[in-house]
């Protein structure tokens, strides 16, 4: 009965949404999965809001490809055009035997809905016909959590729509801080289980092949889900991009971004870049969510390319103009 069943049914590619609100842990729980000798062969696909996206440059060298494969045999592809083109260049490429791959996890923008990213697999036949929506996967930020479900309504959406809600960055916080957050994301979500997760360190047989999503109960949390609907942001949400092919001064630089979190850490919700800082042979991968920043050391520039900085803002009505020429006031002119 097995074997009839496989050869009326062919083996479809299973797809897992990540999802999670800006600075949620996605970004770092992709990185070890991209890195990890887990056996798995898997394609990610991640994307970015805002004008630039630099998780390239955190997650993997930075590479001219839109389709990097790594060492681990995973495959790392970034979006800049429409989800359906990736998938069909994708399938494509498996077809041919140029790639080969077992599996897609699907990184959603952290103010995406990922609702319009699951219509994908059911509006397109193509698509539909060739992948299956496995799970949502959403890392919900122990921290900021709670804010952040007050505040978007995209974040209340990612967890509406989870499968499976992964809770980070516990470390952060008392045990009683995390376990209301607990118990507020499954009053909102009490079918998806919740699981506390340090340093994306969540094994990947636990996210993978759950075959939680099940279209009637996601129509039950949203009638409205199948059909065509605009998603806007909200207005107070926007994103700006800072680029110098000049070097950064190092103390001048760390002395500013200081002042900046300190004064406007609530409203920016997400920065991050990838820096060049004088005499500093290496990228300087610098980001942060509200008020918790970091940085350390990426790869070293070759002798031969050329060096340069972006750095990417997102939050609620950021003073731009200042920010920009701040920065503008940290570079050594060459």
């Amino acid at each position: 009965m097995a074997k009839k069943q496989q050869l009326k049914q062919p083996k479809l590619v299973p797809v897992t949404i990540l999802t999670g609100f800006l600075g949620s842990g996605k970004t770092t729980l992709l990185n070890r999965i991209l890195k990890e000798q887990h056996g798995h062969k898997i394609a990610v696909i991640e994307n970015e809001f805002g004008e630039a996206g630099v998780d390239n440059e955190i997650l993997i060298d930075d590479r001219d490809e839109q389709i990097v494969e790594m060492n681990n045999g995973c495959i790392c592809c970034t979006v800049r055009g429409d989800l359906q083109r990736i998938l069909g260049e994708l399938r494509d490429k498996r077809e041919s035997g140029k790639l080969w791959f077992e599996r897609i996890i699907i990184e959603t923008t952290g103010m995406a809905d990922p609702g319009p990213v699951a219509q994908t697999f059911f509006l397109d036949e193509k698509i539909g016909d060739y992948y299956l929506l496995d799970s949502v996967i959403t890392v919900v930020d122990a921290k900021h959590g709670q804010k952040t479900l007050d505040d978007f309504r995209e974040a209340q959406d990612q967890v509406g729509f989870a499968d499976r809600i992964l809770l980070s960055k516990t470390d952060l916080v008392a045990e009683d801080e995390s376990d209301k957050l607990k118990a507020r994301l499954v009053r909102m979500n009490p079918r998806a289980p919740v699981k506390k997760v340090n340093f994306g360190d969540a094994p990947v047989d636990e996210i993978l092949d759950i075959r939680g999503f099940n279209l009637n109960a996601v129509l039950e949390i949203d009638p409205t889900f199948l059909e065509d609907a605009e998603h806007t942001h909200d207005e107070d949400v926007s994103s700006f991009v800072f680029r110098s092919s000049d070097p950064f001064n190092g103390p001048a630089l760390e002395e500013f971004l200081s002042g900046i979190v300190k004064v406007y850490g609530e409203n920016l919700l997400r920065y991050k870049g990838v820096l060049s800082v004088l005499g500093t042979p290496q990228r300087v991968i610098f980001q942060g969510v509200h008020m918790m920043a970091s940085g350390e050391m990426g790869r070293t520039w070759g002798k031969e390319e050329k060096r340069s900085s972006t750095m990417v803002f997102i939050g609620r009505n950021m003073p731009q103009d200042m920010i920009m020429k701040g920065l503008e006031r940290c570079l050594v002119r060459q």
